[in-house]
């Protein structure tokens, strides 16, 4: 018949086992603290809190170098941990990022283990912490290029909807005789109405050749209520399009020129300066090749990096790549 394990059993096999890093060190996170736990015998107060500013990141490094601190775990506390490990990193640490819920359900904690950091600590020590993977520098900015486009294309869709919604509360029914209110078509129809045109066929005359409906169509969509109320909708939805829009070529523009700087994987003309030939030259392959394209492969680049050895296998890999694409950016 099998038996439980006493608590008390757990915990001399967890003091039994090696120390597999000696100099490690346990950091607690917080929003506006942080608290650090060293071995004990390398400092009389072998705890010690830091307020999260910058200046005191930068004395709690110094504190563990003093202290003869080769690697540190912390806790993934929202992102409050990201000031921290940029800091710990800038000053030659191996960083651990481990999981709160990881730390919480290793067995052995005592009622005498009051802190945290001093668990974080012991654990770490004793080789139990796996750190959550985090790509180098180059990658992490490129990654916070990626997810602000992200965001601003999101920013730009809400912005297409108002302008939609406030046609329709003014029954300009543009978007049922043309398929995109914000082409060239319809972008200048929207800025003719807002310029104070009024006259449904003068409105129907600045469509493009290449609109199917006839120009007859497209003036009796234009006929509308002109309230001021529902105009000024229309323009904050138009000014906010136009903002995002010169947002996202900003954001662009930054993502090409941090592609730059990675080192090339093939060689590529002088001339190739389009993103998919970006990518080919950085990753040494095509991968425009996968569904979605440059998008695709933008994204998973900005993710992962370009040092797949971080996963064994395939599978764990396109497990963890499944993982991103349901994470909001």
């Amino acid at each position: 018949m099998r038996t439980k394990k006493s608590k008390a059993s757990k915990r001399v096999n967890l003091q039994s086992l090696p120390i597999l890093h000696p100099d490690a060190a346990g950091i607690d996170v917080g929003a506006k603290q942080h608290l650090v736990a060293v071995p004990a015998d390398r400092d009389p107060r072998p705890v010690r809190t830091f307020q999260a500013f910058t200046p005191e990141l930068h004395e709690l490094a110094q504190w563990l170098k003093h202290c003869g601190i080769r690697t540190v775990a912390l806790e993934s506390t929202g992102i409050y941990w990201i000031a921290l490990y940029e800091v710990l990193e800038q000053h030659d640490f191996e960083v651990r990022v481990v999981n709160a819920r990881h730390v919480k359900h290793v067995p052995g904690r005592s009622k005498t283990d009051v802190l945290d950091c001093q668990w974080i600590q012991k654990l770490h020590s004793f080789g139990l912490l796996k750190g959550s993977f985090r790509p180098n520098q180059q990658i992490r900015k490129l990654r916070t290029y990626q997810r602000l486009q992200d965001n601003l294309v999101v920013n730009s869709a809400q912005a297409i909807h108002h302008l939609q919604k406030a046609l329709f509360e003014m029954n300009v029914q543009l978007s049922n005789v043309i398929s995109d209110v914000t082409g060239e078509t319809g972008l200048r129809i929207i800025e003719a109405i807002l310029a104070g045109e009024r006259d449904p066929e003068q409105l129907a005359a600045l469509c493009s050749s290449r609109i199917k409906a006839s120009r007859q169509t497209v003036a009796k969509s234009l006929h509308g209520n002109w309230d001021p109320a529902l105009l000024h909708c229309l323009k904050t939805a138009l000014d906010t399009y136009r903002f995002t829009q010169r947002q996202i070529q900003e954001c662009d523009l930054c993502i090409q020129q941090q592609l730059a700087q990675f080192d090339s994987r093939v060689p590529l003309p002088d001339s190739a300066t389009s993103l998919k030939a970006q990518l080919h030259r950085v990753c040494g392959v095509d991968l425009t090749k996968i569904p979605r394209k440059e998008q695709a492969a933008q994204i998973i680049i900005s993710e992962v990096g370009l040092d797949t050895t971080k996963w064994n296998t395939e599978k764990q890999f396109s497990a963890f790549s499944g993982f991103i694409s349901r994470q909001p950016h």
